[in-house]
């Protein structure tokens, strides 16, 4: 299952933050375009999607639909947050 680091959980939590009136917000991560050129997208949302894995880390949530699960399933999420606060998500290879 994905993990995050601690700059990730942070950024993701500002980040669910920002979703209006909503106690289940987290960040989706998705599969953007077709499989031919697959790419993840990542959304703020209010709650995750019928048949999305949710990943929580101590308040940090993310959801991630059937194929970011599997492409994810042993990575690790970190972020940085740029002087300009401009969000950089990084993904490694779990320990």
């Amino acid at each position: 299952m994905l993990t995050l680091t601690d700059n990730a959980a942070d950024v993701v939590k500002k980040i669910a933050e920002q979703v209006p009136d909503s106690a289940e917000s987290g960040l989706r991560i998705s599969q953007a375009g077709s499989e031919e050129e697959a790419g993840l997208a990542l959304t703020p949302v209010e709650a995750p999607q019928p048949g999305d894995q949710v990943v929580d880390d101590g308040g940090a949530r993310v959801f991630l639909d059937p194929t970011a699960a599997d492409l994810l399933g042993d990575k690790v999420l970190d972020a940085q947050v740029d002087p300009d606060g401009s969000v950089q998500f990084g993904l490694g290879q779990q320990a």
